[in-house]
């Protein structure tokens, strides 16, 4: 498969940051914490908890909801990765809790005329209902109740501020 140039730039700063990278993780989230958020390029699960490099689990999805894999990865955390607290979290201005799946498919076959029919997005308008629901599912799982504390949080994208809902 031939190389294709659009990545030339993204490499040639992956050079530059291999050569202070940390190395020598184990892969624990040493703070205990997984965090379930959205793919929004505005946040940065990391920094607006305070947090660095190896202190917690990065979950992303469109509009942050607890898909299968995320549960997946939640209850991996559990149990093998010293996760013991478990924040799934929201925020202001989300374009996925503007409507609903066929709103987002009218939207994709406005913008680029493809069809994206059957595809589920996970959006929903009831934003503070979604994240109760992903808060409860974690809260119940058999593998992880018991195991972990799980808290639902928005994150304000102008203010910076995280606040816990549920």
């Amino acid at each position: 498969m031939p190389v294709d140039a659009a990545f030339d730039d993204l490499l040639a700063a992956n050079r530059r940051y291999a050569t202070s990278a940390p190395r020598n993780f184990d892969g624990y989230a040493h703070a205990g914490v997984a965090v379930v958020t959205r793919m929004d390029s505005r946040l940065q699960p990391l920094e607006m908890l305070g947090l660095f490099l190896g202190e917690a689990k990065i979950l992303r999805t469109p509009g942050g909801h607890v898909t299968p894999d995320a549960l997946n990865g939640c209850i991996l955390g559990v149990h093998l990765l010293r996760v013991d607290r478990i924040l799934v979290v929201a925020h202001t201005r989300c374009a996925v809790a503007s409507g609903d799946d066929e709103d987002l498919r009218r939207r994709i076959r406005e913008t680029t005329g493809a069809d994206a029919f059957g595809l589920d997005f996970g959006a929903d308008p009831d934003q503070l209902g979604r994240l109760r629901a992903d808060v409860h599912l974690l809260a119940t799982h058999p593998l992880i109740a018991g195991r972990a504390k799980v808290g639902g949080f928005r994150y304000d994208v102008d203010s910076g501020q995280l606040e816990q809902l549920c």
